[in-house]
């Protein structure tokens, strides 16, 4: 997508296109992944929305999906959502702030501090939603992408608190949790939680791929934690050159840090060290089981770990009969076997209801285990 010109290429709304729907409009410009997701939250919530972007053909593919009503600029809109390349976002804000002059604007674009020095406008919040997908292009846009995931904000001391405020009410109205930020201390947050973990894995699943041009077989072998571990690298590349680009120096200083990590963790190895492997095993491992996530209760959370074969209709009968028993299901994965048509689903249960979970599993002739959260 190019960066100049993108509102004001489109055709301006008329306002009689509004029709008598009596609700809130919001733009979008950029009719990508995060954009039509932004759009159809939006529509879902019953807001009006309007699409903009340099490729007519993205625009109509949004109004067919659902993401937007109508395509080009609707000055009626009361906020706009820049969801433009990070290149792009600083000079396409600018624009939309010029034509939306009642509108407040926020970005999406996951480096922050390159947009906000040159984005001076009261009215203009930076924003980075930390959610996205596997998928490419507006085809992949969900209504609900933002449910539980968190969107920072970040104000600058000239921000405009009703201007801030209405950000942060309407991406909470998307289901998102609201993160105050600065904006360098978001892209030092970003580049390692984010950009350096994607350029980690593209990194790892290079060395598999050459390696499994020397034996075909060893992707096969690929086991749950490497697929778990390289699955970001699926997502779509385009916007990374932008990303490392403008966020370079926070991902820099994350990747000589994990550089002199690797170089620790294999002089460990070299020397044999089992009490020094273990401890820096256990402690990443305590970490990790402590991470936040979504649990509404995660104290009295159990994992009901149960073998399942690759077959139709396998995790719906799991699933199936867990509601039919009234247990919320708080969280569900899959961790696949390398070898045979089989894996695990890992089931995030009430830990009050694991045992009557586990008995009627068994009467179904499911093998099942059982530990609490962060065991």
């Amino acid at each position: 997508m190019g960066s100049a010109g993108i509102v004001g290429s489109a055709a301006v709304v008329d306002a009689g296109d509004e029709g008598d729907t009596g609700g809130r409009i919001a733009q979008v410009v950029g009719a990508g992944l995060i954009g039509g997701s932004i759009g159809a939250g939006l529509r879902a919530r019953g807001w009006s929305v309007a699409v903009a972007d340099l490729d007519d053909s993205r625009c109509r593919r949004a109004v067919e999906i659902g993401s937007a009503d109508r395509s080009g600029y609707d000055p009626a809109a009361e906020i706009v959502f820049v969801a433009v390349p990070p290149s792009s976002c600083a000079e396409v804000s600018l624009e939309a702030l010029e034509k939306f002059p009642s509108a407040v604007v926020t970005d999406v674009a996951s480096v922050k501090r390159v947009v906000v020095d040159k984005v001076t406008d009261a009215r203009f919040v930076g924003g980075h939603p930390m959610a996205g997908s596997e998928q490419d292009g507006v085809d992949g846009s969900d209504p609900d992408m933002f449910v539980g995931a968190t969107w920072v904000l970040t104000p600058e001391p000239g921000t405009d608190p009703v201007a801030f405020a209405t950000v942060r009410s309407v991406v909470s109205g998307l289901g998102a949790n609201v993160v105050e930020l600065e904006s360098w201390r978001h892209d030092q947050l970003v580049a390692l939680v984010s950009h350096v973990p994607h350029l980690t894995a593209a990194t790892l699943m290079n060395l598999a791929a050459v390696a499994a041009d020397e034996n075909a077989t060893l992707l096969r072998l690929a086991a749950g934690g490497f697929r778990d571990m390289t699955r970001i690298a699926a997502g779509g590349s385009a916007i990374w050159p932008d990303i490392c680009a403008e966020n370079r120096d926070a991902i820099l200083d994350v990747l000589d840090r994990l550089q002199g990590s690797l170089t620790q963790i294999r002089q460990v190895v070299l020397a044999g060290d089992r009490a020094a492997l273990l401890g820096m095993l256990e402690n990443a491992r305590s970490a990790r089981v402590n991470l936040p996530g979504r649990l509404a209760e995660p104290e009295t959370a159990a994992e009901v770990r149960v073998v399942v074969t690759d077959r139709p209709g396998v995790l719906a009968s799991v699933t199936t009969l867990l509601g039919e028993m009234g247990v919320n299901i708080w969280d569900l994965e899959i961790a696949h076997s390398a070898e045979g048509e089989r894996g695990v689903l890992v089931v995030v249960v009430d830990g009050a209801a694991t045992e009557a979970v586990r008995h009627a599993l068994g009467e179904r002739g499911f093998q099942c285990s059982i530990r609490p959260v962060g065991s």
